[in-house]
């Protein structure tokens, strides 16, 4: 992928623990095929890993006149959250495979 490309996917995107913003060596290409490439993002000022994406590169995925929008991201998981996800599983009884769908089922 062409560096210009990396620059305008990344402008305005930062690490989330350091604030370093991202650059071009924030991404790993992983895995180059035909219109999809597999990126690792790491923060090359702190190493945080944000893990992995997929970036679809098809001539109808990519238009050069069309800037990236980012849109809101939702509230971070706060504390109630976490207690309300413990209390949940904490009260699932010894049946708790019920609540999985059949077609997601081993």
């Amino acid at each position: 992928m062409e560096k210009s490309k990396l620059k305008k996917l990344l402008s305005g995107m930062c690490c989330s623990v350091c604030r370093h913003d991202f650059d071009e060596n924030a991404i790993t290409v992983i895995r180059e095929e035909k219109e999809l490439l597999v990126l690792r993002i790491t923060c090359p000022d702190c190493g945080k890993g944000f893990g992995i994406a997929l970036l679809g590169t098809g001539k109808d995925c990519v238009k050069d006149d069309e800037p990236l929008e980012f849109k809101p991201c939702p509230m971070p998981i706060s504390y109630d959250d976490v207690l309300d996800a413990h209390n949940f599983f904490d009260k699932l009884d010894k049946d708790w495979t019920k609540y999985i769908p059949d077609n997601l089922k081993i």
